[in-house]
């Protein structure tokens, strides 16, 4: 999808961009896509920016996600917003977060959506080993029992779409009740991220290295 002039849909696409972005760190070692202070130029004046030849010719530097978004803006924005709720005031610890996100994104085979989060795990403390783990899976020698069953819990809902009792009382043993309510939500949200990366073709950025991430 080309665009050549500034709309509500897109101002709300960029928003939410920056909002998951800003949580993500996902500037603190420069913007990978390359568009960030354009996505920032937009949002801090969106007037002067429609006005501007320069910033208009500029949006087909926007990242392909922000072009073929734009097509379903509002459920993008609101599906958006979901990955911001656990994102920013998820319950779960980073570390949990990223192996059930990293090992659902395995599961799919989902490039775009596994580059994007070895990145993020690793800012977050991942290191190539946990993300080895993360591809062996429960059984990958080094896990603790925590580790373990945040894994397990993921293939169980991937494959049986419910967490097993045995599992479900090896999480509780760390986790709290709004962190076991939270843990399947993440996955389920992750696995519609894969879902539709996955379907609509999203090539991948600058930086962003797929399957072949670790």
């Amino acid at each position: 999808m080309e665009l050549n002039e500034l709309s509500s849909d897109l101002l709300a696409i960029l928003a939410q961009m920056e909002s998951v972005n800003s949580v993500l760190n996902s500037n603190a070692e420069g913007d990978r896509g390359g568009t960030q202070p354009l996505r920032t130029q937009v949002l801090e004046d969106p007037e002067a920016a429609a006005s501007s030849p320069e910033i208009l010719t500029s949006l087909s530097q926007l990242p392909e996600i922000v072009r073929t978004m734009l097509r379903h803006a509002e459920l993008f924005a609101v599906h958006t917003a979901v990955g911001l709720q656990l994102l920013a005031r998820g319950a779960l610890s980073l570390r949990d977060r990223e192996l059930a996100v990293l090992r659902i994104a395995w599961l799919c085979q989902a490039p775009y959506e596994w580059g994007e989060h070895v990145l993020v795990g690793k800012r977050f403390g991942l290191t190539s080993g946990d993300i080895a783990r993360v591809i062996y899976g429960p059984d990958a020698e080094g896990l603790d029992e925590h580790e373990n069953a945040i894994l397990r819990a993921v293939d169980e809902l991937h494959g049986d779409s419910m967490i097993s009792d045995a599992t479900w009382s090896a999480l509780a043993k760390r986790l709290d009740e709004r962190q076991l309510i939270e843990l399947p939500i993440i996955v389920g949200q992750y696995q519609t991220v894969a879902y539709y990366q996955n379907s609509l073709r999203l090539r991948l950025h600058t930086g962003n290295l797929g399957l072949k991430a670790r």
